[in-house]
């Protein structure tokens, strides 16, 4: 890959207005991921502290209003006529006696109270949208460290649990503890992985892998119709984690869910790179999906395959399009679906405003020195993303009570990461920081300059309503990117959940709609109707609509030229 920089700062040569809002949400990611030991400078940012004061030493009355409305909420929290109570969705206050009894209930609405007088604080400042989500970032940090659930004094079930179990309930957590700290990513475990075996519990769809290379595998998985569409669907998964989480639990899969609905299906399993890997860069992984796409062209005999792209596979996946659209082969690929994927990285979210030209040069030198970036270091920028959910949740649970961390198979997938080499590191910073994807011409890969707009393929993009790594609305410009007829769907969840949304009747998931998105992303989710259910019926009519016609399913798998070899899962998934 290159582009019109080789230096890990591209955005200097985009327009200065364009510059603050360029700087992006993968670029900190992958960054922060490298520099992890570089600690309190991932919460802490001098100049947004500089400026917030700065902003309520400007309004000084706003700021005593606000210190004498706390001092008057506090005083009738002391008095028991206060009404502040948690959010809807916080499960930390969840206990009864939180409610019932006097104390703890008077300590949870001080520390309520406290946080929505800090919140409107940071408001009154009147700060720049980077500014206020770095000073948002981290005092919410902060507090949510400070929350009462998170001591055993003053967390009513950490106190009853301890009474009851005389206090072994802190010497399991303690050694607990003592483990974590002293091992990547130093976080709470969020899963019990005992209960959990790639290809025993997980990944046990059946199929061969009918390639391996040097970067992937390819998996056919068994028909299980008797007659199935002609134009095969290849997934290309995230290259942060392994491909299973297209293939999770039995009747939790969405490869499994496929195959029932007469679709072809196969998966790339990207090898887990160490240094000697060093060097595959976005030209390695887009050369990788073109090779996949042709071995299963060759074993369907079909001239076209429908593309599903998940994450930062997408990223790759649109620029393999983009790629085969330059040379005029775009004809390759039927219908391309992208899942949770930010082509369009501009104000992308709370990970946006973290964003550092200087941090994400050490970035790129030292993942460089290293030959990759540990995935590990990867899962803990993202927990720090959603502490209350993903730290401080196990934090209580793990250490506090003294309980094992729950069997979920998200959670295991989650924990179950992969590197990511040094030149695709690299390649990702650049176009994160540039936002060089909405750029035409900005990216080359294959030698051939990138337009998104030249991809006239039909697409379907699907994002996640509360995603905490790929904003919906990313999503949703990134959607608007594209050339073609386009589709868009927001789920109700966040970036896996959302995917993993199996038909259920007793499914609470929603989603909404969009054909060819045009609206601003704000207007169109107010204005849309909500769907009941989930979105995977509505995919699979897009999709059968763009697969063909029925015919006998093949009763081998692979072809003479691609020979079924190892079983599904493969060898690559279960490397570490």
């Amino acid at each position: 890959m290159t582009a019109n920089s080789k230096s890990p700062s591209p955005e200097s040569h985009a327009e200065p207005g364009l510059r603050l809002a360029a700087r992006s949400g993968l670029d900190v990611m992958l960054t922060d991921a490298v520099l992890e030991d570089g600690g309190v400078g991932r919460f802490l940012k001098p100049r947004a502290a500089a400026r917030t004061v700065a902003g309520l030493t400007r309004h000084p009355r706003r700021t005593a209003r606000d210190a004498t409305a706390l001092g008057v909420e506090l005083a009738r929290v002391v008095a028991g006529q206060s009404e502040v109570s948690p959010g809807k969705g916080d499960r930390r206050f969840g206990d009864r006696a939180w409610q019932d009894n006097w104390l703890f209930h008077r300590v949870m609405q001080a520390y309520l109270a406290t946080g929505e007088t800090v919140d409107r604080l940071i408001a009154d400042a009147e700060l720049d949208w980077r500014t206020e989500r770095q000073a948002r970032f981290a005092v919410g940090n902060v507090f949510d460290a400070l929350a009462p659930t998170n001591f055993p004094w003053s967390n009513p079930a950490v106190v009853k649990e301890t009474i009851d179990e005389g206090g072994s309930n802190l010497a399991r957590g303690g050694r607990r503890l003592l483990y974590d700290v002293t091992h990547s990513p130093h976080l709470p475990a969020s899963v019990d992985v005992s209960k959990f075996e790639v290809g025993q519990n997980l990944a046990v769809t059946p199929g061969s892998v009918v390639l391996r290379t040097d970067v992937f595998e390819l998996i056919q998985y068994r028909p299980v119709t008797e007659q199935v569409y002609e134009v095969p669907l290849l997934f290309v998964p995230p290259t942060i984690n392994k491909f299973y989480i297209l293939d999770i639990s039995p009747g939790r899969s969405m490869v499994e869910w496929l195959l029932g609905q007469q679709q072809q299906v196969f998966t790339i399993s990207w090898r887990n790179p160490d240094a000697a890997q060093g060097h595959f860069d976005l030209d390695t992984y887009a050369q990788a999906v073109l090779e996949a796409r042709d071995a299963v062209a060759e074993i369907t005999t079909q001239p076209a395959v429908n593309v599903n792209a998940a994450c930062s596979g997408g990223i790759i996946t649109a620029c393999a399009l983009g790629h085969l659209a330059a040379v005029g082969e775009q004809d390759k690929i039927g219908a391309l679906t992208l899942m949770v994927c930010a082509l369009d990285q501009a104000r992308m979210g709370t990970a946006g405003a973290l964003a550092s030209r200087e941090a994400a040069a050490a970035a790129v030198a030292e993942s460089a020195r290293k030959g990759y970036v540990d995935g590990r270091a990867l899962e803990g920028v993202f927990a720090w993303l959603r502490p209350n959910d993903l730290v401080w949740n196990y934090f209580v649970n793990n250490y506090l009570l003294g309980k094992d961390p729950p069997a979920f198979d998200i959670l295991y997938w989650n924990q179950d990461t992969v590197r990511m080499a040094a030149g695709l590191h690299r390649d990702f910073v650049r176009i994160g920081l540039a936002n060089a994807l909405t750029l035409p011409g900005e990216v080359e890969v294959l030698g051939t300059p990138i337009d998104l707009g030249s991809i006239t393929r039909d697409s379907y993009t699907i994002a996640g309503l509360t995603d905490h790594i790929v904003p919906w609305e990313n999503a949703y410009r990134s959607a608007q990117l594209l050339g073609g007829r386009k589709r868009f769907v927001l789920s109700t969840s966040g970036h896996i959940q959302a995917l993993v949304n199996p038909p259920s009747a007793k499914s609470r998931a929603t989603y909404r709609v969009a054909d060819q998105p045009e609206m601003e992303p704000e207007a169109w989710v107010n204005a849309v109707d909500v769907r009941p259910g989930s979105w995977w019926p509505e995919y699979r009519d897009w999709l059968t609509e763009r697969a063909g016609e029925l015919g006998p399913a093949p009763k081998t798998l692979g072809s003479r030229r691609h020979k079924a070899t190892a079983k599904a899962p493969g060898n690559y998934v279960h490397a570490s």
